[in-house]
């Protein structure tokens, strides 16, 4: 699904990723995790071609990047931030995106599944930072593509958002999706995930599942594994 070999990217004089190598295999939950600076907002733009390495190759879908963007309709992007124009309505924002995509009917199920059709007539300037990320949410899955990438989908989502997008990666993932997702919150990538990939100054420091890792470290739990890799590195 994808592969990495010898990733790097330097921004001026700091070395972002420093001969990075990834493999993921088709289907499936993936964290990629690390502390802040470690690489992982750059490799997802590397994969998705908003970020030019320096060095290596990436494939995604058996496509090399290099070659041409059409490999990029075969992936469903959730952006950390999702600055839409403030002057448009909902529905406007999602018509627009299905006119430049493709027609779809997946976004009334999403739209039902977040409760977003109180908000289709107003202006996404106005709406809360949770019911954005419901639009954007909304976006990102009505596509239906095989890989699908979340970066910190969590955010601003109250309790029952929370638990809603949950089932739904699940379900996404039951039909063969592979997902890869960045969070900060702990206790929802345990509760989701198939493997972890943990970056560490530009490069791969662990990948495996989580019992594996706490193995790895000999921690009770996932926190303090975390914690652990964190704090031998930085002692």
């Amino acid at each position: 699904m994808v592969s990495i070999q010898n990733l790097h990217k330097k921004f001026g004089k700091n070395q972002v990723l420093s001969g990075l190598d990834l493999e993921i295999s088709e289907g499936g939950i993936f964290a990629v995790l690390g502390p802040n600076g470690s690489g992982k907002t750059t490799l997802i733009k590397c994969l998705l071609g908003m970020v030019i390495p320096n060095k290596g190759q990436i494939s995604v879908l058996g496509e090399n990047v290099k070659n041409g963007s059409d490999y990029r309709h075969k992936i469903d992007y959730l952006p950390q931030i999702a600055n839409f124009p403030s002057n448009l309505k909902v529905k406007e924002l999602i018509k627009m995106i299905k006119d430049l995509r493709e027609n779809t009917t997946l976004d009334q199920d999403l739209i039902n599944l977040f409760k977003l059709e109180p908000f289709l007539d107003k202006k996404l300037g106005n709406l809360s930072g949770g019911t954005k990320q419901k639009v954007n949410l909304v976006l990102t899955f009505m596509f239906d593509s095989p890989l699908v990438i979340l970066d910190e989908p969590t955010s601003g989502l109250d309790p029952i958002s929370l638990l809603r997008l949950k089932k739904l990666i699940q379900a996404q993932k039951m039909s063969g999706k592979t997902i890869l997702i960045t969070s900060h919150i702990m206790s929802f990538v345990e509760e989701i995930s198939d493997e972890i990939v943990f970056l560490l100054e530009g490069k791969i420091y662990f990948k495996g599942s989580i019992d594996e890792l706490k193995n790895k470290t000999k921690q009770p739990d996932f926190e303090h594994a975390i914690a652990s890799i964190l704090t031998d590195n930085h002692a």
